[in-house]
């Protein structure tokens, strides 16, 4: 293999696969940066057997060929290299010279018929987002899935395609993130769970632009999110995901109107009293047109007044500050409403117009 491209490129790219090369692992291939040269263009892939990723820039192409590199060590030399040019060639013994005008390396690589190849996954059933709305989506769901492995589905997000709406569920078992979309073409349903840390990696590489479009495509056992000059294939959690529809009842004796900022930054003002203990509460109480927030820890105690607007009963109910946090930061709306129904059982966060977001999250019981 021998081939010319520019550095800053090659770096984005390297920096778009590293997220898929192995750190530990009994298979020192899967640490490696597979480098694949042919018509002009240089491939890289990284591949950790659950996550696998794909990007293709344009290079000069001297002789095509494929090589794999320790993906730290060839990050870091590209990383620190000056010059806009960059020279890669092997030769048949997988020495690989990496040169610039004033520099050059050399490393050890390995055959890159070695490198485990990525699932192929059929380009069957598939919906097409633009990039930047995938990238919110995941942003306004990812902080709920749980993180605790003793049940493996719930650390994936649910993908739903569902009445032409794709729609995004994550549940940790104390709280419930709902997100839907509109799809411009009608879908076949669909319904996988997808890695939470898959997304993650995603939503890095997804670009903050309205017009650029990602194509996900789906299988029984893999998802594949086509980026056109990247590429992320991942495989799907196995298992029964939460029947969230049921969860999210309509019903509600007190039902709230508040301005999200002024609530979020209560909110906030108060947990400070409450973050040394993560299982001190903070109280809510509705009282008329007033919502009266207070936290009383060993620390101190802290009281926030802000207005609502109150239809049904009024109610005293405590949350775990940071759950009702992490929803609020993630929800752009001026003015949100909250559902409740009783001290003991969930609130929901909805918008004021339209049904695109839901939270769910459980109170903390709290002796009177």
């Amino acid at each position: 293999m021998h081939i010319y491209c520019r550095q800053d490129i090659l770096l984005n790219s390297i920096n778009t696969v590293l997220k898929a090369c192995s750190t530990k692992t009994t298979l020192p291939i899967l640490e490696c940066i597979l480098l694949k040269a042919s018509n002009n263009k240089l491939t890289l892939v990284g591949n950790n057997l659950e996550l696998g990723i794909e990007s293709t820039i344009d290079a000069e192409v001297q002789e095509e060929g494929s090589i794999a590199l320790e993906a730290k060590i060839f990050s870091e030399i590209i990383r620190k290299m000056s010059g806009e040019v960059i020279e890669i060639s092997s030769n048949n013994n997988f020495m690989t010279a990496i040169t610039t005008e004033k520099s050059k390396f050399q490393i050890a690589g390995q055959s890159g018929k070695d490198f485990p190849a990525l699932p192929n996954v059929e380009k069957l059933n598939s919906c097409k987002i633009d990039q930047l709305t995938l990238k919110e989506m995941i942003r306004q769901t990812i902080f709920s899935v749980a993180q605790d492995e003793t049940r493996p589905i719930l650390t994936g997000e649910m993908l739903q395609i569902k009445d032409n709406n794709l729609n995004m569920v994550s549940v940790d078992g104390y709280r419930i993130s709902y997100r839907k979309t509109p799809l411009s073409i009608e879908n076949r349903d669909v319904e996988v769970v997808i890695p939470g840390k898959t997304l993650a990696e995603v939503s890095k590489i997804l670009s903050a632009e309205e017009d650029e479009p990602v194509t996900i495509y789906f299988e029984d056992k893999h998802v594949l999110f086509d980026l056109g000059e990247s590429k992320v294939v991942s495989r799907l959690l196995e298992g029964e995901f939460l029947k969230y529809e049921q969860v999210f009842s309509s019903d509600y004796e007190t039902k709230i109107l508040v301005d999200k900022k002024h609530f979020l930054m209560s909110i906030e003002r108060a947990a400070l009293i409450s973050r040394e203990g993560k299982k001190n509460p903070i109280k809510i109480e509705i009282d008329g047109d007033k919502m009266i927030i207070t936290s009383n820890t060993e620390l101190g105690t802290a009281r926030e007044e802000l207005d609502v607007v109150l239809e049904g009963k009024e109610l005293v109910i405590a949350f775990n500050p940071r759950y009702l946090i992490d929803a609020l930061k993630t929800i752009d709306d001026e003015e949100i409403y909250i559902h409740f129904i009783s001290s003991l059982t969930p609130c929901i966060i909805k918008p004021k117009e339209g049904d695109h977001y839901k939270y769910l999250i459980l109170p903390i019981r709290v002796n009177a």
